[in-house]
């Protein structure tokens, strides 16, 4: 092996085309030209003797040696970046780029300003934000950690909860102005509703009574909707009576914009959870950024703990 043809940089590169399977996709994470990746690559299998990457036109995956020369380089990158970590800790200013994904609609309404929050707490770190909703590949996406709701079953990734998310029934005055406002559960069954379309169990409303009696409605509605934002709109612009987050409705509610419906009635929480890749939390600023988070979203307004 050519131990001169080992770099750093080549190590990086292989990594992450390993991880995202596209020689294009780490480019442009890069900032580079793709010939450049290549070459990183070239140059490395060159130096260790080995294909370290099977190359097709649709995919480049890992040879047997990739695999076992891959977790050896993520371990070597990950002490590296654990290094300078230290190292800058001794003049009391983390620095780096700490990259989160995070459920759309909250990244929208809360975790931006939180994120702002703490840039101004710590001016050298840098965030990359990605919002979907979608379940991304963490690793292959080169994110730290993820905001996610709903239940999860991510053994690899390490868990932080950070409360459960309270939900209410809402609607437009308007809306409940044009009709016979619900006093009972069974009310929901007569009127409008706006679902969502990629939550399972949309089809119903159920509610826990005041006595905690167990309430199941059917539900009709003619918009059905994949975004808690379009969600949002659609609830404000009177299209019926929808189940919506408390921290995605609260500033509605109390401007009168939205009004709670059945509010002796409670419906089932959602867990708020923190994934986060191994590994990273043993990073400064990651650490610093998941500490602040986790006290910080406790405050937020429908958001509890546990008991």
């Amino acid at each position: 092996m050519d131990k001169t043809g080992v770099s750093l940089e080549r190590m990086l590169s292989f990594v992450r085309v390993a991880e995202r399977g596209s020689l294009s996709a780490v480019a442009r994470e890069f900032g580079v030209g793709q010939s450049t990746v290549s070459r990183h690559l070239r140059e490395l299998e060159d130096a260790v003797g080995v294909p370290l990457l099977s190359r097709t036109t649709r995919r480049v995956t890992l040879t047997d040696e990739g695999r076992s020369y891959y977790a050896k380089c993520v371990q070597i990158l990950r002490l590296v970046d654990q290094a300078g970590e230290e190292a800058n800790s001794t003049r009391g200013a983390p620095a780096g780029t700490v990259r989160v994904s995070c459920t759309a609609a909250f990244g929208v309404m809360h975790l931006t300003r939180l994120i702002f929050a703490f840039q101004d707490r710590y001016p050298d770190i840098g965030t990359d934000l990605s919002l979907t909703d979608e379940r991304i590949d963490l690793v292959g996406e080169g994110v730290d950690i993820a905001l996610r709701l709903g239940p999860l079953t991510d053994s690899s990734m390490k868990l932080k909860s950070l409360g459960q998310s309270r939900r209410l029934l809402v609607a437009a005055p308007a809306y409940l102005d044009k009709r016979t406002r619900p006093t009972v559960p069974q009310d929901l069954a007569a009127h409008e509703s706006v679902r969502m379309s990629n939550v399972a169990g949309s089809s119903r409303f159920v509610l826990q009574g005041p006595e905690g009696e167990p309430h199941d409605v059917q539900i009709a509605g003619r918009f059905r909707v994949d975004h808690g934002l379009a969600a949002r709109e659609a609830l404000l612009a009177g299209r019926g009576i929808g189940v919506a987050h408390q921290w995605l409705v609260d500033d509605l509610l109390t401007a009168g914009r939205l009004e709670q419906i059945l509010p002796d009635y409670s419906l089932p929480t959602v867990p708020l959870s923190m994934l986060i890749v191994p590994g990273r939390a043993d990073i400064g600023r990651v650490r610093l950024l998941i500490d602040f988070l986790a006290e910080q979203i406790a405050a937020i307004s429908g958001m509890s703990q546990l008991r």
